[in-house]
């Protein structure tokens, strides 16, 4: 059936579709909300406002979501209370002290909170910014700080647990069916690609598609969080998926491997017919949508087969082996991945490889949060100076509402964007918020009339927190519509106290705004690249025989930061040099300096000797690559190293250890010197 038009015009009428699920968040939260102010004015807490606005600020479109950080979001509320109850006492007559130490602790909270990106985070956000929302107000006036500070805990305690309450009762959504709909998402996408990828089809977006199928890995072990707090088997639905990310992990460099040896011996001329079959044959299983994982288990079979023309001693021969080992163990990856997807969820005991799984750790980068630390420490800093300097009477206010929105972004890149976004949003809520203070609520009688009165309003904005295309602008219009409206005991309705609250709400936006602009707007290429030089360091550290041998842990690390660098790749310039280090060739030579490392004590001495050059020249080039920021052509001692380490396994039987190692080097030297000519090799019989 056509869509309505407008009648002479032809264009097509927006939809009026509800979605029935984002109705029932909304509506959850506003009974939440009803519920606060009930007990916020039965129990006379002097603000009943601040626990209204923590509602909203707390709720989250899905359940899961909120409900392990409940207990960190309190645990940040009673730490800003304790340091809050610390400090102002003490220092309440050195003014510029005091606005010193909060600007340190703030920037220090955020610092932690950057740096453990789990539901953790929540409780070192929530500890800066009651901290600053607590004491700023009332820096003028501290005497009575300490019943203040009592009261602001109370209010913001009374709201996060009734939101949590309600939305466990009436909005029960887990993170379960997220997690499964965003594995198998990415199972059909790296299936696809690596169909693409095998059968030679590249594409000019393909890095770009390989660095979002990165990310999601990492996504999908920051939603697993939420799962022991979704359902009594949570804890074994927790270990699939922590199976499934090392799984998943694991294709990516997989498919890649072997469409760079098969690319190399596309170069050199066509398939053999029987490779091309194989490849076909793999490619189909891989595009089709009803394919199943039992018919995996004959291509793998066949890849094996295939792999044994490595004995020959060629370079031919090798390419081949090494690109059908890497398919099979592709494939075993996705067909292991296939059937932890499909379990996640269901109860019972995991399965061994789900039980056998390490924690999926992820990377932490001190330098990026410590910038966002300093950045929100200054920034602060810089508030209060204004507003002690100009003696503004809603100047801390304005510090307030400027701590409130420099910790809820400090987190990102560049937050100036969505900050601008912030600023219209406010500004767009400010008629509303002026219509019901002066023309509707004078008319409201009682707390039931209230309520009704504020329905349609906080159910409509409710409704747009939950669409997560509008869900930003969401928290400006709460705050803007809340904080005009005071919700006191007694009705106020004041238009110079509006006035000069909306003032203090846009000049602590607006000064956010600037100083993001000259602290934080030009480093989103800047961690680029210092995520790029840590995973050169850390690949250094990793083929340094005298260092720990933590294989998984790098495997995680480097996966999360091939993640965190896809989002910042969009914003480099297509010259920019950024996008000549892949993140993913990288990765894949680390998981070739593993079985190298492992295949040292199984080896004798001339081999091991050999395969330690290799290992120490790959640490001097990435150590090269960190200390110069940038990646250089890997010196041609590397490939005498890595041919002669060829060579010397050539020579052993032909045990695990001594293929694994074999393979290894024959990856990486189709990774580092991909235009080499082929080593000269003796043809075995």
């Amino acid at each position: 059936m056509k869509s309505p038009t407008v009648r002479g015009i032809g264009l097509p009428l927006p939809s009026l579709t509800i979605d029935s699920q984002r109705l029932l968040f909304s509506l959850s939260s506003f009974i939440a909300a009803a519920i606060t102010l009930a007990i916020a004015f039965s129990a006379s807490l002097p603000r009943p406002w601040w626990a209204l606005l923590t509602v909203y600020v707390t709720a989250q479109p899905m359940a899961g979501a909120f409900r392990p950080k409940t207990l960190y979001r309190l645990g940040g509320i009673a730490t800003g209370a304790a340091v809050t109850i610390l400090l102002v006492p003490n220092l309440q007559n050195s003014p510029e002290l005091l606005v010193l130490c909060l600007a340190s602790w703030t920037g220090f909270c955020i610092y932690l909170a950057v740096l453990d990106r789990t539901p953790r985070a929540f409780l070192f956000q929530m500890a800066a910014f009651s901290s600053a929302v607590i004491s700023f107000p009332y820096l003028d006036d501290p005497a009575n700080i300490f019943d203040t500070t009592i009261a602001r805990v109370q209010e913001m305690t009374v709201a996060i647990l009734c939101v949590t309450a309600v939305h466990a009762l009436l909005q029960p959504w887990s993170a379960t069916p997220v997690i499964r709909a965003r594995a198998q998402s990415f199972l059909d996408h790296a299936r696809r690609w690596a169909a693409e990828a095998i059968g030679g089809r590249h594409t000019r977006l393909e890095n770009e598609h390989r660095r979002m199928l990165a990310a999601d890995i990492t996504e999908l072990g920051m939603i697993a969080v939420h799962l022991p707090f979704d359902q009594r088997w949570a804890p074994a639905t927790k270990r699939r998926v922590t199976a499934l990310q090392q799984q998943l992990a694991r294709i990516l460099p997989l498919a890649s491997a072997a469409a760079n040896r098969l690319d190399l011996l596309r170069a050199q001329g066509k398939l053999p017919p029987e490779l091309a079959r194989l490849i076909d044959d793999v490619s189909d299983w891989l595009s089709d949508p009803e394919s199943t994982v039992h018919q995996s288990a004959p291509l793998i079979r066949r890849c094996e087969r295939a792999a044994a023309e490595e004995e020959r001693g060629d370079w031919t021969a090798l390419l081949t082996a090494s690109a059908c080992v890497r398919i099979a163990e592709c494939l075993a990856a996705l067909a292991a991945s296939r059937r932890l997807a499909g379990r996640i969820g269901s109860p019972g005991r995991p399965r061994l490889e789900a039980r056998a799984a390490q924690p999926f750790v992820l990377a932490r980068d001190h330098g990026m949060a410590a910038l966002a630390g300093l950045a929100t420490a200054t920034a602060i800093a810089l508030y209060c100076a204004v507003w002690i300097l100009l003696a503004w009477p809603n100047g801390s206010a304005t510090a307030a509402f400027a701590a409130l929105i420099t910790c809820s972004f400090a987190a990102q890149d560049d937050p100036a964007p969505v900050i601008g976004r912030y600023l219209l949003a406010t500004l767009k809520t400010f008629p509303v918020a002026a219509l019901y203070l002066f023309v509707i609520l004078p008319r409201v009688d009682g707390y039931e009339m209230l309520i009704v009165t504020l329905a349609p309003a906080l159910l409509w904005m409710g409704y747009v927190q939950a669409d997560p295309a509008r869900s930003p602008q969401a928290l400006p219009m709460f705050s803007c519509f809340i904080v005009a409206m005071g919700f006191l005991a007694r009705f106020q309705g004041d238009f110079a106290l509006f006035i000069n609250t909306g003032l203090a709400q846009l000049g602590g936006i607006v000064a956010t705004l600037a100083v993001t602009k000259m602290f934080r707007s030009a480093n989103v290429l800047r961690t680029a690249r210092r995520i790029l030089r840590a995973n050169w360091a850390e690949l250094a550290q990793l083929a340094d025989i005298r260092r720990p041998f933590l294989p998984d842990r790098w495997t995680a690390q480097a996966m999360d930061r091939l993640g965190q660098v896809a989002g910042r790749m969009a914003v480099a310039p297509s010259g920019d040099a950024l996008h000549a280090a892949d993140g993913l060739a990288d990765l894949r030579i680390g998981r070739n300096i593993i079985p190298i490392r492992r295949a040292l004590p199984h080896v004798p001495h001339d081999a091991r000797h050999r395969l330690g050059a290799v290992l120490s020249g790959l640490s001097a080039c990435y150590s090269g690559w960190w200390r110069r920021g940038r990646v250089d052509p890997p010196p041609a001692a590397l490939l005498q190293s890595i041919d002669g380490a060829l060579d010397a396994l050539l020579t052993l039987p032909p045990d695990e250890a001594r293929r694994r190692a074999l393979r290894a080097l024959v990856g990486m030297r189709c990774n580092l010197f991909p235009a080499a000519d082929a080593p000269a090799m003796e043809v075995r019989a």
